[in-house]
């Protein structure tokens, strides 16, 4: 089950990242995280913001209204969307595998 969690903002929940794919896609569950698959190296923030990018065209917001909470460093995060419902967020994910 992903964990996401809903609060006055928007939506909170866990990525595992696997950087230098052949393509951009989510591609299920990985524990309690979804699994994204991107082209980006993970060198200078390069994954960061190719995560960014993504879940932006994914849930159709801003750029701007994606936040990376935790884990600029590592494969496992935690993304902030701001101005989305829980619900949403779950479509958009499940239209998307």
């Amino acid at each position: 089950m992903l964990d996401i969690r809903e609060d006055p903002e928007g939506v909170v929940f866990k990525v595992k990242v696997q950087p230098r794919a052949t393509k951009n896609q989510a591609v299920g569950l990985y524990g309690d995280a979804l699994k994204l698959r991107l082209t980006a190296s993970p060198v200078d923030g390069e994954a960061n913001q190719a995560c960014k990018v993504f879940f932006a065209k994914l849930f159709k917001v801003p750029k701007n209204n994606v936040e990376l909470v935790s884990g600029q460093t590592g494969r496992n995060k935690y993304i902030r969307i701001y101005g989305i419902s829980k619900a949403k967020a779950l479509n958009a994910i499940k239209l998307s595998l």
